[in-house]
């Protein structure tokens, strides 16, 4: 049979299965309909490999395996699954849109730089009077890094956790408004960046700079910057569903990035604990902050990066099929019966 054949005699079918989707709940109907489904698969696979029509039906098929599955009893290692599996699925299933995101900071952090390096008030425009005349102090008296050391560590820790997470989820948000918000929220965080960076540079501290801020900072900038590309995700399934009906591309979006924004919480923790209870400690050997930094480095390439691209090779060997779509949804229902 031809695939326009297929797709003709079967048409109907899948749209009243949408709607059974949309307005229907966990129902012998639905399992019905997700059984079909799955046949309708496995011949589109076989007849029409790497076509629309199985992007389509395993979309839809995916979208009736989470439905059915949403309120099923959670296993006692839902949580761990979800660092060890689900979350590094959708690093490798998004790392163009992480790609993207990053290149954003990074122009808009050299902006900042560069903007603060031809325009002496930009800096103060930025950052503030305040701040400024504070670290200038601070440098003229010997202690440039002072402002880690002004409050009480404790609520230091829990004002810059709360601060840095609601950006990440604000940043998220803002991605509805066709990713156009968490863009500038990364053009805001990128030009404080450069413009804070190019500060102490100006000053002769730049690599002091490195070796203290980025105790911290690594981890919170890394987290902003998959924040912004959780944005991006979000925006995306609006301006391009693909081969989906645009309300379903979009609850794919949106759930896909709050995961991931969800996911961050632990950083930003990690990083809030490291600026208020290590950062102040300037006066430490310089090898502890190597270790940190290094650590830290490591980390997100080990865990955004390399183990992803390793957790996806061992998914396609179980699957045999190279298809990103194909890769996320089998791999929810690979588990879902391994775990069973």
């Amino acid at each position: 049979m031809r695939e326009a054949q297929f797709l003709k005699q079967n048409a109907d079918k899948w749209k009243q299965y949408e709607t059974i989707l949309v307005s229907g709940s966990a129902t012998d109907e639905m399992a019905n309909a997700f059984i079909d489904l799955t046949d309708d698969l496995a011949y589109a696979r076989t007849f029409y490999p790497g076509s629309n029509s199985v992007r389509y039906l395993n979309g839809l098929a995916a979208s009736f395996h989470q439905k059915i599955y949403k309120n099923k009893k959670e296993k006692r290692g839902r949580i761990f699954w979800f660092w060890q599996f689900e979350l590094p699925v959708l690093f490798k299933k998004y790392q163009k849109q992480f790609f993207i995101s990053f290149l954003f900071f990074l122009v808009f952090a050299l902006m900042g730089a560069l903007s603060a390096k031809y325009d002496e008030n930009f800096v103060r425009l930025i950052l503030g009077d305040g701040y400024v005349n504070m670290t200038t102090h601070n440098i003229e008296t010997g202690d440039p890094f002072g402002v880690y050391k002004n409050e009480d560590s404790i609520s230091m820790f829990f004002f810059i956790a709360y601060n840095n997470i609601s950006v990440a989820f604000v940043g998220y948000v803002l991605g509805i408004f066709f990713s156009v918000g968490s863009i500038w929220m990364l053009l805001r965080n990128g030009i404080m960046m450069g413009s804070f960076q190019y500060f102490f540079i100006s000053k002769g501290l730049g690599m002091q700079f490195l070796s203290v801020v980025f105790i911290h900072g690594t981890l919170e900038l890394w987290s902003i910057i998959i924040a912004g590309a959780a944005g991006l995700i979000l925006g995306n399934s609006i301006l391009f569903p693909g081969t989906y009906k645009r309300s379903v591309s979009i609850l794919r979006g949106a759930k896909d990035g709050l995961k991931i924004v969800v996911g961050l919480i632990p950083l930003f923790l990690t990083a809030a604990f490291l600026e208020s209870f290590v950062t102040r400690h300037t006066e430490m050997p310089i090898i502890f902050n190597i270790i940190i930094l290094a650590a830290s480095l490591f980390f997100i390439i080990w865990y955004f990066i390399i183990y992803p691209n390793k957790l996806h090779k061992r998914i396609l060997q179980k699957n045999s099929h190279d298809n990103s779509d194909f890769f996320q949804s089998n791999f929810i229902q690979w588990y879902s019966r391994k775990s069973s």
